[in-house]
């Protein structure tokens, strides 16, 4: 069985000794509970430590916001009269005020490992404000429901982001407690860390490869819904770059994509004509959907979900994001016309195509776009970051 970090947090009398004398924030959101479901908010201050404010990242520390760039209000708690603060709205990084309501804070963010979900750049923002104002940060770690799997080009320089903290590939194989550990490192941050391992956690072992198998699925957003949406996300969140509906306002957003003037069957067919390899570790199939928000919204849409779960999945053979950019490639072939690449402000970046931000680099959408590149010619450029990457976040790891 599987202990988080909060549940050890609050299991061990020992491990939260040094928190006792100080005033204790969290950030958290709606995932952020206990192994009996217990919201950490109410878990801590049940346990007797000094909760003296929260933080929230986007969505929201209630998780009621659906899209990207909807702002969340700092408010007062209504349970306990704490200060609310909300790390998506006004700011994205702590101010001073903020930061003068606590000595240590708590992170206990579930992640999908994946570099563009924004709790891994909020994290690395904490980590330098308390650098700046001499505070402590506590990863209570969560797992990675992706699991160690690394995949994806590296963000360039420059191509910093909120959705690009910095240079790790898309799919970083890595808890949130690791990649605080990178960040310290990388950044040569000087500040007081430490992170609440987890006990038991087994990435590498089915059937849950990352996630638990006793443990419940909390949406950590609102279109984070299951573990099949979790392993898919490295690829399907390109989709935000582009025309092509990600299933905002379905039920399975994230796990599929489509539009209303695609063929899924020709696309499904000219994917596997390109790259069958890519195809591996999942079932693709062809559907229907009407979204009832967002784009394309109450159109009749056809297109492709993709199952990464139960008997089709294939932990070490599933690559998200290859996938993904494959289907790009067959819609560019079918369709050469297509107007595929969506063109608004992405995540406060108003001056690059929002395909480029997400992967860091033009790289993907130019090989989308050539006509004479092929699926190697991907590989050529990507595989030399993942190795990269695959050396580099070894000595970060704390789970073997």
């Amino acid at each position: 069985m599987t202990q988080f970090g909060i549940d050890r947090l609050l299991a061990e009398p020992e491990l939260r000794r040094p928190l006792e004398s100080k005033r204790v924030a969290l950030l958290a959101h709606p995932a952020s509970v206990t192994k009996d479901l217990t919201h950490s908010l109410d878990a801590l201050v049940a346990s007797g430590l000094n909760m003296s404010a929260v933080f929230g990242p986007q969505h929201g520390v209630r998780g009621d916001l659906q899209d990207n760039m909807m702002e969340s209000p700092d408010f007062t708690d209504p349970i306990y009269g704490i200060p609310v603060f909300s790390l998506y709205g006004e700011v994205r990084r702590p101010s001073g005020q903020s930061m003068g309501t606590f000595d240590t804070i708590l992170v206990d963010l579930q992640d999908l490992g994946c570099r563009i979900y924004t709790y891994v750049t909020t994290l690395l923002y904490v980590l330098e404000a308390a650098a700046e104002h001499g505070k402590s940060v506590w990863v209570v770690d969560r797992p990675n429901p992706a699991g160690r799997p690394v995949e994806g080009l590296t963000l360039r320089p420059g191509w910093e982001s909120f959705v690009g903290a910095g240079p790790m590939p898309m799919r970083h194989g890595m808890t949130l407690g690791e990649l605080g550990r990178w960040f310290i490192d990388h950044f040569r941050l000087d500040v007081d860390y430490r992170v609440i391992e987890m006990d038991g956690w087994t990435p590498d072992r089915g059937p849950g490869f990352g996630w638990p198998e006793d443990r419940v699925w909390i949406n950590p957003s609102p279109n984070a819904a299951n573990l099949n949406m979790a392993r898919a996300y490295a690829g399907t969140v390109m989709l935000e770059g582009t025309t092509l509906s990600e299933g905002r306002g379905t039920t399975r957003a994230l796990e599929l994509f489509g539009a209303p003037d695609i063929e899924p069957r020709r696309v499904m067919a000219e994917m596997e004509r390109l790259a069958p390899q890519w195809l591996a570790g999942c079932k693709l199939r062809d559907i229907a959907f009407q979204p009832t928000f967002h784009k394309h919204a109450g159109e009749l849409n056809l297109g492709v979900f993709i199952h990464a779960e139960g008997p089709f999945y294939g932990h070490e053979a599933f690559r998200p994001w290859r996938l993904q950019a494959l289907a790009f490639k067959a819609i560019r072939a079918l369709y050469p016309d297509y107007d595929l690449w969506r063109d608004f402000p992405y995540e406060y970046v108003f001056d690059k195509l929002a395909i480029d931000v997400i992967n860091g680099s033009p790289l993907l959408r130019e090989w989308v776009d050539d006509p004479q590149a092929a699926p190697g010619d991907l590989d050529v450029v990507t595989v030399p970051d993942e190795r990269a990457w695959e050396d580099e976040q070894q000595a970060h790891f704390l789970y073997r």
